[in-house]
């Protein structure tokens, strides 16, 4: 796979004081609840040919939607099932490049639930950082549908309607740096 950014060969690791794996879903309907995961790690290896590899783990009982009865219930059985699911992954199988636009495909694994899903990134750039060693910055974004990953359980409305929308909108802020 060819890393469309030109970075530097070499292992980019995600900070995660300087990142952000977030999601939103409808609710009732007419509005979204944000989360997000607090505790995830993932590589970005850019191979002296100008290939790359990138990996992402999520530890999903990480979960917050700054509202602790919600964040037990998607920790249960009937959403995450942390118990014997505790981490979620994305492992990118293509690049394709548009410019500081590209999309990256890859297999990403919910509940041993793996479906290929495309992430829409902008690379941000890249800068010294702050401990002499390079870095890059790019955003994500990407829309799955919670069922296609064994999240099926229903709240349906008395008046129609679910409580929880199908559709998951990810977005993601991610800051690499270089480890040599």
């Amino acid at each position: 796979m060819s890393a469309p950014t030109g970075l530097p060969a070499g292992t980019w690791v995600i900070d995660p004081a300087h990142s952000t794996l977030q999601f939103s879903v409808r609710h009732l309907m007419v509005s979204k609840v944000h989360g997000r995961f607090t505790d995830f790690a993932g590589t970005l290896v850019v191979h002296p040919d100008g290939t790359a590899d990138a990996d992402v783990e999520m530890n999903v009982a990480s979960v917050t939607t700054d509202n602790a009865q919600r964040d037990g219930h998607l920790a249960s059985a009937d959403f995450f099932d942390v118990a014997n699911h505790p981490i979620a992954t994305f492992k990118a199988t293509g690049f394709t490049a548009l410019s500081t636009e590209f999309s990256v495909t890859g297999e990403f694994t919910i509940r041993g639930n793996t479906h290929p899903v495309t992430l829409e990134v902008e690379f941000l750039g890249t800068g010294p950082g702050m401990a002499d060693a390079p870095v890059a910055g790019f955003t994500a974004t990407a829309t799955i549908n919670r069922r296609d990953f064994g999240l099926t359980t229903d709240l349906p409305m008395a008046n129609g309607g679910a409580v929880i929308g199908d559709k998951i909108n990810l977005s993601l802020d991610v800051e690499v740096g270089l480890r040599s």
